[in-house]
């Protein structure tokens, strides 16, 4: 297991957090959105889903880190500049006191909200007797042919938990009146199978659901005939969904990686939740049956797994979540005859989800099928299911080109379907790379290869997300496309170190590379701003991104603070950095923003003296993606796509509706002035939508 050494700075010089309590921090504020009465009902329903999945993935990953940390050897956990114990039990803290609120938005003011707007909730006190022969007949009919009631006996019956799986925990008694020892009983709710929330029958104007595990509770007694039921209570196993790849195995990383996923759902408990109300002889054998410790074990409310509530019913009420905006098509690519004439003339930028995905899609599909493209190379991180940009690839292999992907098989959570898409893709010949062990290859890159009149072009297509269509509609991500000449030569040269390391280091005069110049470049850049400030020069930075982590990068912005450099930061999620007005880093001004979009392009800004030096990137600022991930930052060359870039991240910066201030509070206030109000996610879609309708503005100093 690789230790994690972090928060190494003098705090003398500035304060910074562990990366995990700023992560949750952060699911702090998608909770806030939850109880933000300026969104739609419906879409705060959404948050408290999105809280609850994002807390989950924290507990099968983070969670399960520290605690293997303390069951390690002393002498191993010596190497840590911090104490895990300590930081397990700050976590726990900071979640039950989530949890505690989250119960109370979700009571207090979901609830009492949707029943205004004739949505019901409904329990089993609470269902009509028409409702009853529903249920009844629901159980009978659908839900009792998934579940399977076990009867357990101590450790005598020890059954195996299905990570993240609901289960009603049971207290039993006979029917006899000699019969006073307690037995105890499990089921599973199958609510990977059966939706979790049921609709009802109903004979007003009302819409009412009920949980799965209410009607399962209802049905218990016919689960366990010959006992009283007198309590039952759902609980829940997290488990550690760490793949642990030993450094030194041989063979294929991609079948170490089958192996370690088989063992996923076996892995070491990381979070034992329970219903807070549960009694104590019950959680005493469950803690006892299950070995359990304290550390795995949660109180949340009397349902768990709410990541459910992203799939909760909307009965049609599209007045209850957002307007949605109109996508935006960019005609210059997704409607031309030959989009690479297109990108031959002059660079191209799109801004997912505000514009569609068809421009990227349309990139590869016109390759697939044109005569005079020879090769296409690209990298695959996270993909999907349905791949328009996976069958255009087939399609191309299928047609004689030459096809190399890139294929990440370390892509948490999308292993397994990453490694099924590489080999649909060699069965029809296209060469697949697979990952390269000790490090993830993480950039968004695709290139073409074209002959014409005996010249070969190449064209280009550098993201700062995903080639995924699905998460094109709710990740905001940017994407360039260009012939540049230069540019697209060190692209190929990225693909032939992927395919097999070069024997003398590659130079990179535009990419900065990860593994390669990425931090040196991002110092050096930072070093001219800190230069120019001290001859008196107006020195000035924006960051973009989603995670700001890496010590060495943390101390390079506090120097640039402390010789007089303004740096202004959107940072999405973890943010190690907490600018102290009082201390050196006074220059440094964070924002957060969480609204309708997941914010995921990484933006990098340097005024340089005015020549305005621009990067976009797939590379957050942590040491894994300065250190041990192959990344790319490119930059921006085109003044009015520059123009444009820069128009988004004033607007974000203006944000005084969903922006929060990170700072030494660390209360995740919002951003409020007397200013007009500006909520940057909609001023951006405005911004692109006239930009549509107009031509692109004369190119000028953004800044």
């Amino acid at each position: 297991m690789e230790i994690e050494v972090s928060n190494k700075i003098d705090k003398s010089k500035g304060r910074t957090v562990h990366r995990d309590l700023s992560w949750l921090s952060f699911n702090e504020r998608v909770l806030q959105e939850a109880t933000d009465k300026r969104n739609p009902l419906l879409e705060r329903v959404k948050f408290l889903g999105i809280y609850s999945k994002n807390l989950g993935e924290f507990f099968h990953v983070r969670m399960a880190y520290h605690l293997n940390l303390v069951r390690i050897n002393k002498s191993i956990r010596k190497r840590l500049n911090y104490s895990p114990k300590k930081l397990i039990k700050q976590i726990i803290c900071i979640v039950n006191l989530q949890q505690i609120e989250f119960s109370r938005i979700i009571n207090n003011e979901i609830k009492p909200e949707l029943e205004s707007n004739n949505i019901r909730i409904k329990n089993l006190k609470t269902i009509s007797e028409r409702q009853l022969l529903f249920i009844n007949a629901y159980f009978n009919d659908t839900l009792r042919l998934h579940v399977e009631p076990l009867l357990m006996r101590g450790k005598a019956i020890n059954p195996f938990l299905k990570d993240a799986s609901l289960y009603l925990g049971i207290l039993l008694e006979g029917k006899s009146k000699n019969d006073n020892d307690n037995e105890y009983g499990i089921v599973r709710i199958p609510s990977d199978i059966l939706p979790r929330f049921v609709i009802l029958p109903s004979d007003d104007a009302y819409n009412d659901v009920i949980l799965l595990d209410d009607i399962l509770r209802h049905g218990l007694p016919l689960l366990f005939p010959g006992f009283r039921i007198t309590n039952a209570h759902s609980f829940k196993m997290t488990r550690d969904s760490e793949l642990y790849i030993a450094s030194d195995f041989s063979g294929s990383l991609k079948d170490a990686i089958k192996k370690s996923l088989r063992k996923r759902q076996t892995g070491t408990p990381a979070r034992f939740v329970y219903d807070r109300d549960m009694p104590a002889n019950l959680l005493s054998f469950l803690t006892n049956s299950f070995d359990l410790n304290k550390y795995d074990k949660i109180k949340e409310g009397r349902y768990q797994n709410y990541s459910d509530l992203l799939k909760f019913p909307n009965f049609g009420k599209f007045d209850l979540l957002n307007t949605p905006f109109d996508k935006l098509k960019y005609p210059l690519i997704e409607e031309a005859i030959d989009p690479y004439e297109v990108i031959r003339n002059e660079d191209h930028f799109i801004h997912p989800p505000y514009h569609t995905f068809d421009s990227v899609i349309q990139f590869f599909e016109f390759a697939a099928h044109d005569n005079l493209v020879t090769e296409i190379c690209v990298t695959q991180y996270r993909i999907g299911a349905n791949s328009r940009i996976n069958n255009a690839l087939i399609s191309a292999s299928r047609n004689g080109k030459k096809v190399t992907v890139f294929m990440e098989v370390q892509a948490r959570f999308d292993e397994k379907e990453n490694m099924e898409w590489g080999e649909k893709l060699e069965q029809v010949g296209v060469k697949v790379i697979y990952s390269i062990p000790g490090m993830k290859v993480h950039c968004k890159i695709g290139l073409v290869k074209r002959e014409k009149l005996n010249t070969t072009e190449t064209f280009a297509i550098l993201s700062t997300g995903n080639f995924h269509e699905a998460n094109s509609k709710i990740y905001s991500d940017m994407c360039l496309f260009t012939s540049h000449k230069e540019i697209c030569y060190e692209l190929y040269e990225i693909f032939k170190q992927l395919e097999s390391p070069p024997e003398e280091p590659v130079v990179f005069k535009h990419l900065l590379v990860g593994k390669n110049n990425l931090r040196e470049r991002l110092e050096d850049l930072i070093d001219a701003e800190i230069s120019n400030a001290k001859k008196g020069k107006k020195a000035y930075i924006i960051l973009k991104m989603n995670s700001l982590e890496d010590d060495g990068m943390i101390l390079k912005l506090m120097e640039a603070s402390k010789a007089n450099v303004k740096i202004d930061l959107i940072i999405r999620g973890i943010c190690c950095l907490i600018p102290d007005r009082f201390a050196s880093d006074r220059n440094i001004r964070i924002i957060s923003i969480v609204d309708r979009y997941l914010e995921h392009s990484r933006v990098y800004y340097f005024y340089a003296n005015g020549a305005d030096k621009l990067y976009l990137s797939s590379a957050d600022w942590m040491t894994r993606n300065l250190n041990r991930r192959v990344e790319v930052a490119f930059p921006i060359y085109d003044n009015s796509i520059k123009y444009n870039i820069m128009k988004i991240l004033n607007l974000q910066l203006c944000d005084n509706v969903k922006a929060r201030v990170i700072d030494f509070l660390q209360d995740n206030s919002y951003k409020l002035n007397d200013k007009p109000l500006v909520q940057s996610q909609k001023s951006i879609y405005n911004y692109l939508s006239k930009l549509q309708k107009m031509d692109k503005p004369v190119a000028q100093t953004p800044v």
